[in-house]
């Protein structure tokens, strides 16, 4: 294999599908970037086994080949050469030379023929979305999600293809947000999957503003192409998380006893500064409704009382309900709205965020002392 490429051309595959390599892996070759030369140009893969990334960059090349690189060490050599052009030459021991400007490495890799093959899709299901629209949808919801080992059904997003609409939905049994966008999804490519932790992270990672994705979808695997409008691809395959996702509906409140309308970003600072004066073992912010008031309290204990109060067009029934104030800011950092919605129905029920747009968020309540 030999070739000559732009160092900005292999710095951009590298840092596409590198972050899936892991550094502690039973298996070398998982620690490795596949490369493949051929008159396409240059193509890069890694893989976890469980989520593989791949893409293709421009590159001139010499003699067609594949070989496997140490992904990490590879990107560090790259990352400081100085020169903008870089010649990269393999021989059949999978011994690779790279030369740029007045820097010579040599590179120990292993053989090609023994990187996991990239997955096959046989009968499968597309529908195609706007990048824009897909990272929207996965920074309303993905925060949502369970970290919690044993609980895997919830260790992901649940993708609902229905009824020309995507619906996007993450819980941990605390808190659960929902989204849906309009799509042109046909009866025959309807579907409904959890895609793991893992794969979201990179895939919210590789999104950008403009472009496509599609989506393709088999009984246990996803893949996502992004399409920027520059020609550039991206290929996220990911194992789905093999289970049944609860059913959300049921946790949704069907109606509320109160609605009040909320200024996203004063009620979000002010938070902020009251869960200060929590503590793990006192995580809790206790919320206080009163005629055109809201009243945002944090009293714990061994650490100290902060107190905030807030205007607000209120005139229902005085009311007050604990939460877990991390809970309510990552909804609230997750939106770009100004104004956003809570209703309530008394201090044990769950409580609802809404917006104007697609956008529901249930978070449970706290006991309050």
């Amino acid at each position: 294999m030999k070739l000559t490429i732009a160092r900005e051309q292999i710095i951009l595959g590298l840092q596409a599908v590198q972050n899936v390599v892991g550094t502690r892996t039973t298996l070398p070759i998982l620690s490795n970037v596949l490369l493949r030369a051929d008159e396409g140009g240059l193509g890069l893969t890694a893989t976890d086994l469980d989520v593989t990334i791949a893409c293709v960059v421009e590159a001139q090349v010499g003699k067609r080949g594949a070989t496997t690189l140490p992904a990490k060490r590879l990107f560090s050599i790259v990352r400081e050469l100085a020169t903008p052009e870089i010649e990269i030459e393999v021989d059949e021991r999978n011994l690779c030379t790279l030369q740029s400007g007045g820097s010579f490495f040599r590179i120990h890799g292993l053989a090609a023929d023994d990187f996991p093959p990239v997955p096959e899709l046989g009968e499968r299901k597309k529908v195609v979305v706007p990048q824009a629209k897909l990272k929207g949808m996965l920074r309303r919801t993905a925060f949502a999600a369970s970290t919690d080992e044993t609980r895997y059904v919830l260790n992901g997003l649940l993708f609902s293809l229905k009824e020309h609409k995507i619906t996007m939905v993450a819980t941990d049994g605390r808190r659960l947000a929902l989204t849906d966008e309009e799509v042109d999804v046909d009866p025959e490519n309807q579907a409904e999957y959890i895609v793991p932790t893992k794969a979201i992270n990179e895939l919210n990672r590789l999104l950008v503003g403009d472009g496509e994705v599609e989506l393709v979808s088999t009984e246990n695997q996803v893949a996502f192409t992004l399409r920027d409008p520059k020609g550039f691809t991206v290929l996220v395959w990911s194992k789905l998380v093999d289970g049944t996702y609860p059913n959300y509906r049921q946790v949704i409140p069907s109606e509320s006893r109160e609605r009040v309308s909320l200024p996203r970003e004063e009620l979000l600072q002010a938070l902020r500064r009251a869960e200060i004066m929590t503590s793990d073992k006192s995580n809790s912010v206790k919320l206080a409704f009163s005629k055109n008031n809201l009243s945002i309290t944090a009293n714990t204990p061994d650490v100290g009382e902060a107190r905030e109060s807030l205007a607000v067009n209120y005139r229902g029934v005085e009311l007050s309900i604990a939460f877990n104030p991390s809970f309510f800011l990552e909804a609230l950092k997750a939106l770009d709205d100004d104004e956003v919605f809570l209703e309530l129905t008394d201090e044990l029920s769950p409580g609802v965020v809404k917006t104007n747009g697609p956008f529901l968020y249930v978070i449970m309540p706290m006991r309050m002392n």
